[in-house]
């Protein structure tokens, strides 16, 4: 599918209400389809200012090239959905590439990669009552801990009082927690421990009032061979992230491997992948997601 900017900016200038009517006639289906499982592609890295895959900085950063790979990913079987944030979602739906696909609201994008505030990661994308008006179907939100920075603190407030107003209006929220460090660099490190990963789920697990819409967007470990024992930290379902798998097809191929094992687990019901499908590093969009498909 090519995207024409010039139009899309026509629409947005001469008739932005367009977007809300476009949501308004979205065709809506259920988060979970007959399978009982979730392929979502995730887009909502650039408003964190995260534009790099790999050992290119500014991948992400053309808005054009990155709205036809999503409709590319969009368009193959067995992809349920996309996480984005209100201005990549506005443009699918637009494009009308929403029909029957769950859409996933991004929630708190204030944690700006690398800034000194990175950890205090205010709600600054879609909040509850917006998901709701747009009749999308989940929101997202990241939780990054550090034990040495008060920042964090304000973050976890923050994402209980979310995962108390999602449940309020019986939408499912996705968690996805890590417990970071910096480095004597000053960069935030998440830490892939089993035992920082175990921690990480249990915090996330206890936030709010009502667990009951609360999904856990979890990493594979360093050691994946501890995702068994590490997932029988809750019983809250969850999906496998991506995360930036690094840039050849080797790479590529060992994320397949992880991700692989730790489908089989009884809470893990699906993934939320982005940029290691988006951008593979032999730039075959098509081929990456389907093979992700085939891992469910």
């Amino acid at each position: 599918m090519s995207v024409d900017v010039p139009d899309l900016v026509r629409v947005r200038t001469q008739h932005p209400e367009a977007i809300a009517e476009a949501a308004a006639r979205r065709i809506r289906r259920p988060l979970l389809g007959d399978s009982g499982r979730l392929m979502i592609v995730a887009a909502d890295h650039p408003a964190r200012g995260a534009l790099g895959v790999g050992d290119r900085k500014l991948a992400m950063a053309n808005r054009a090239d990155l709205l036809e790979r999503l409709c590319l990913a969009l368009s193959r079987p067995g992809v349920d959905g996309v996480l984005a944030t209100a201005d990549i979602l506005d443009d699918l739906l637009l494009l009308g590439a929403l029909d029957r696909k769950v859409v996933m609201g991004s929630m708190n994008r204030g944690g700006l990669q690398g800034a000194r505030f990175e950890l205090d990661d205010r709600f600054t994308g879609h909040r509850p009552q917006d998901i709701q008006r747009l009749g999308f179907d989940a929101g997202k939100l990241l939780l990054r801990i550090d034990y040495d920075d008060p920042g964090s603190l304000t973050t976890l407030e923050s994402t209980a009082r979310a995962v108390d107003d999602m449940a309020a209006r019986r939408l499912p929220v996705f968690v996805e927690p890590f417990i970071s460090r910096r480095t004597q660099d000053g960069r935030l490190r998440n830490d892939l421990s089993a035992e920082a990963v175990t921690r990480s789920i249990a915090i996330a697990s206890g936030l709010g009032g009502s667990s009951a819409y609360t999904w856990l967007k979890v990493p594979v470990t360093d050691n994946p061979d501890d995702m068994a024992e590490v997932m029988e930290t809750s019983t809250l379902p969850a999906v496998l992230l991506g995360g930036d798998v690094g840039g050849s097809a080797e790479d590529q191929a060992a994320a397949y491997e992880k991700w692989r094992g730790a489908l089989q687990l009884p809470t893990v019901r699906g993934l939320v992948v982005g940029r290691s499908l988006l951008y593979p590093a032999d730039g075959d969009v098509a081929a990456a997601v389907d093979t992700a498909v085939g891992l469910l």
